[in-house]
């Protein structure tokens, strides 16, 4: 008798959706607040690529990070509702938690801020990304450029531009944002760890 077995197909939903998005999920008050508290309490850097190496022919942005303390829990709260909600309805990883800071990420246009195509599930991360969220601070009447774009097959998909829009995708899905010509475009983007894929 013959014996073949094979690992679990992807589910389907997962390779209908390169990207999937959530409105509404702050007010404007929220959105205030969160990005008041960025600009007030974080300390921000050049963004890096990879395990800590400084690339501008990669990515030029500023970077700082979000911690979980008794001002940003309410913010942690959220995020993980909304990423939970997304996760569950459209690709059901096994997913455990946040388990990196929350990334505050700055383009500047009068530095042609970008991020060149990467994925955030990278060998030299010590964690399994598997689901990236990226919540858009930035009313889009305020920089020109910075499209976010991801990959879907050979297709290239540009993301609505929206203040407050959170848009989610698994970490092995290519994407890059396009250079901010005019204007600051601020964003917050988190990781949602689990156990790796298998």
């Amino acid at each position: 008798m013959s014996n073949y077995q094979f690992a679990p197909a992807v589910p389907n939903d997962a390779e209908n959706h390169a990207f999937v998005t959530w409105s509404n999920g702050f007010s404007d008050e929220e959105l205030i607040a969160i990005e008041n508290y960025c600009d007030k309490n974080l300390e921000v850097s050049e963004g890096t690529v990879g395990f800590n190496n400084l690339d501008s022919q990669i990515r030029k942005s500023k970077i700082g990070w979000i911690k979980y303390n008794p001002e940003t829990s309410w913010f942690y709260d959220q995020m993980a509702f909304i990423a939970r909600k997304l996760n569950s309805q459209f690709y059901k990883f096994d997913l455990y938690g946040f388990v990196e800071d929350f990334q505050y990420t700055v383009y500047d246009g009068t530095e042609d801020g970008y991020y060149d195509w990467h994925i955030d599930m990278g060998t030299n991360s010590t964690v399994t990304r598997k689901f990236s969220l990226i919540l858009q601070l930035t009313d889009p009447s305020e920089y020109e450029g910075g499209d976010l774009q991801i990959m879907n097959g050979n297709q290239i998909q540009t993301v609505d531009k929206c203040r407050g829009f959170v848009v989610g995708f698994p970490g092995y899905v290519l994407h890059k944002v396009t250079p901010v010509t005019k204007g600051i475009r601020k964003t917050i983007v988190i990781w949602v760890a689990g156990p790796p894929f298998r």
